[in-house]
């Protein structure tokens, strides 16, 4: 094993904690994981890692040895993909909200890959907050304004909102005409998967947002769940319009207080602060921008 492909190792190991699981994402032998990195301690001449039966973590020499690490890493790979001509190649792991998946990412991944063959990406469905460094993750895909200071974000699309409810909650208890009047309306809460609170309907007014708390009937975490509560007419739901679209051409919903809609929502593609941009993420990045504006442009009444 030559340097540069010993430090890949090295940085995998202290990202995931774990010789086991470095090995797993690199396919790769575990012994030849762990050697190594012996064999870069005895070259150095320090120790990178503490180890125990549990747990691997980074010596104060580590931790200085895994940012040059990365740097150089990124340089090389850099260097190759200017220079050769090499398209990036590689494991690409992506967290991606599973509804976005199938409907924004997944359908295009055909032509993706024919473009990167070399690249292997791996595509993990969640919308709760992610470890990237310690899961191995290489970028999560998200919806909503997110404050974490640790990630660096491309915005990547706006997804348009909407408020709607089923034929039979607007039976039960009418189509609500103005958000001012909304007494006795109840809504399928969705609570935050980072603080389970539930999320504030939102409604735009003369160009101002306006948030409500309105009772909800039952609450859920789940897209899914959000969906199918108010296909059940539990209540009142807001929701990227894209997920719905079945549901608003068959008549399972339909449209209320459209002419106050909610805020679209930002869509946004996050990396780690302190790793550096591999080849791989940069045009994943850019075919996925492509993606959504493609989307975009197919949609009714699009410019």
């Amino acid at each position: 094993m030559d340097r540069f492909d010993a430090m890949r190792v090295f940085t995998r190991v202290v990202e995931r904690r774990s010789f086991t699981l470095a090995a797993q994402d690199l396919g790769l032998p575990r012994s030849t994981v762990t050697d190594a990195v012996k064999q870069l301690e005895a070259r150095l001449g320090v120790r990178l890692l503490e180890r125990t039966t549990r747990h691997v973590s980074p010596t104060l020499d580590g931790e200085a040895y895994h940012r040059r690490c990365l740097s150089l890493i990124s340089d090389l790979e850099d260097a190759e993909a200017a220079f050769g001509g090499a398209k990036p190649k590689g494991l690409l792991r992506v967290d991606v909200h599973g509804t976005l998946a199938r409907h924004f990412v997944l359908p295009g991944l055909p032509a993706f890959l024919a473009e990167y063959p070399d690249i292997a990406l791996y595509v993990s469905e969640g919308d709760r907050l992610v470890d990237l460094i310690r899961e191995g993750i290489d970028c999560v895909l998200r919806v909503g304004d997110l404050q974490d200071s640790d990630m660096i974000g491309r915005r990547v699309a706006m997804l348009d909102e909407i408020t709607c409810a089923a034929p039979s909650y607007i039976e039960r208890f009418g189509r609500p005409e103005a958000i001012d009047r909304l007494d006795g309306h109840r809504i399928v809460g969705f609570r935050s998967s980072a603080t389970n609170a539930l999320m504030p309907f939102e409604f735009t007014v003369d160009g101002v947002v306006r948030s409500l708390v309105l009772p909800a009937t039952v609450s859920v975490n789940g897209a899914e769940s959000y969906v199918a509560a108010a296909r059940l007419g539990l209540g009142m739901i807001q929701v990227p319009r894209y997920h719905v679209e079945p549901d608003l051409q068959r008549g399972t919903l339909v449209l209320v207080l459209d002419h106050c809609p909610p805020p679209p929502v930002p869509v946004s593609l996050l990396y780690a602060r302190s790793r550096q941009l591999s080849p791989r993420v940069r045009v994943f990045i850019d075919w996925l921008v492509g993606a959504f504006a493609a989307h975009r442009a197919a949609q009714p009444g699009a410019a």
